[in-house]
């Protein structure tokens, strides 16, 4: 008899070439995470109208709370892994981050103008955001086999951003029906993020990670993540390159300043990335998925980075329309050959009973080194200006490139065996 990857009986190996069907669960969570995403989208696309125009905040202090709750979302990520490997409660821990920042809306929608209300509202949903992730993500790799991750996740973050796409819509929809009200769009929000954690609760199955299969008595000692090479190797590679990833408005913006164009189109610019991220998310992880035997997900990871040194370089160059639309294109095939492959690309090597926590250490790694690396972009175009600011950060991602290239495995990651408590006489 076959086992999975989670220990448990499957059914046997397919032949080559047969297709494999893109396992419910998977379907279930991009069904979830689609919903949750247009109600995150609809609050995120009014809340600097509604923060700065309405209750008059300064933009600085709309920057501040803003950057302060994404920063510790990244932290709170490594909370959400740990609680859902230390019982094998997957499920359980990302419904309870959706749940919270879909409570976070009503939280909005009861704060009025009081600030404190607002920000206590804000840090809920980046709570939420931040203990669902990890979860989610290994509840997607124990799925499926190992070999389709790929196309596993690129399934999921298609339809995830197919509801980052719609919720812009459906919140100026709801302005324009409403003539401003900024509550009904919290209102509706609130209710479609309801919507989400239904979904979640009836179709997505608990996890089926090894835990919820265990007998009585103890259990395999677990080892530490950061104790695996192949592991560290994917972790230092992608901190690596992710500290050379200058962050999407900073290339929105040189856009807007080369053609002098009107900032209302600052809003627009995310969306054309997006498209492209959204039509090529589920090839990109096939392809991935069909060269793993040649580390086709490495190859994978590291030509989304050169795509990404490809839209720098469009900028160094004179900024035209048609340099609009092929910084947007790259933009979108770099998340579309990084976000879920890198997933993919570390998951098999984590063993199942800690992969939530495992992938929580990866996601903050990489989190915290685009912040660094944002940051210091930002500290460079104040001092030097644009040009050669992005001169210096081409040059670090072109190095970052040439170091990731050597440090990822070349052969696919496979999870190590945990060593088991001795049995008594």
């Amino acid at each position: 008899m076959y086992l999975a990857a989670n220990g448990r009986p499957d059914a046997p190996p397919r032949p080559p070439g047969v297709r494999r069907r893109v396992p419910a669960a998977v379907l279930a969570l991009g069904a979830v995470s689609l919903v949750t995403d247009i109600s995150s989208e609809m609050v995120t696309a009014v809340l600097p109208l509604y923060l700065v125009l309405g209750l008059g905040l300064t933009p600085l202090q709309f920057g501040f709370l803003d950057g302060m709750f994404n920063g510790a979302t990244a932290l709170v990520r490594l909370l959400g892994g740990r609680l859902a490997d230390r019982r094998g409660h997957h499920k359980r821990v990302a419904g309870a981050g959706y749940l919270l920042s879909a409570l976070s809306r009503l939280g909005l929608l009861l704060a009025g103008g009081a600030t404190g209300g607002i920000a206590a509202a804000l840090a809920a949903d980046r709570l939420g955001k931040g203990i669902r992730t990890a979860p989610r993500d290994a509840l997607i790799s124990l799925s499926g086999p190992p070999e389709s991750l790929g196309r596993s996740f690129g399934v999921h973050r298609a339809m995830d951003t197919t509801g980052a796409l719609l919720g812009p819509l459906a919140a100026f929809a709801v302005l324009w029906a409403t003539a401003d009200a900024y509550d009904a769009v919290f209102a509706v929000s609130f209710c479609t993020g309801l919507l989400g954690v239904l979904l979640l609760v009836v179709y997505v199955p608990a996890a089926p990670g090894p835990a919820a299969a265990l007998p009585a008595g103890p259990r395999p000692a677990r080892r530490p993540v950061l104790r695996d090479p192949a592991f560290r190797r994917v972790l230092c590679a992608s901190a690596l390159l992710g500290a050379t990833t200058i962050g999407d408005a900073f290339l929105y913006l040189l856009l807007l300043r080369g053609l002098d164009l009107p900032p209302a189109l600052f809003t627009l610019l995310p969306l054309g990335a997006a498209a492209v991220y959204l039509l090529l998310a589920v090839p990109a992880g096939r392809i991935a998925d069909r060269t793993a035997g040649r580390a086709g997900r490495r190859t994978a990871f590291l030509l989304g980075h050169c795509a990404l040194l490809g839209a720098y370089a469009l900028l160094l160059a004179p900024v035209s329309a048609p340099t609009v639309v092929g910084v947007l294109a790259l933009l979108g095939v770099f998340y579309a050959a990084t976000d879920g492959v890198l997933m993919a690309l570390a998951a098999p090597a984590l063993p199942a009973a800690g992969r939530a926590g495992g992938l929580a250490v990866l996601q903050t790694g990489q989190a915290l080194a685009r912040l660094l690396g944002a940051a210091g972009f930002g500290a460079a175009w104040t001092l030097w200006g644009p040009r050669p600011a992005l001169w210096a950060a081409a040059l670090a991602l072109a190095g970052a490139l040439a170091a990731a290239s050597r440090i990822l495995p070349a052969a696919p990651p496979t999870a190590p065996t945990a060593p088991t408590a001795p049995e008594a006489p």
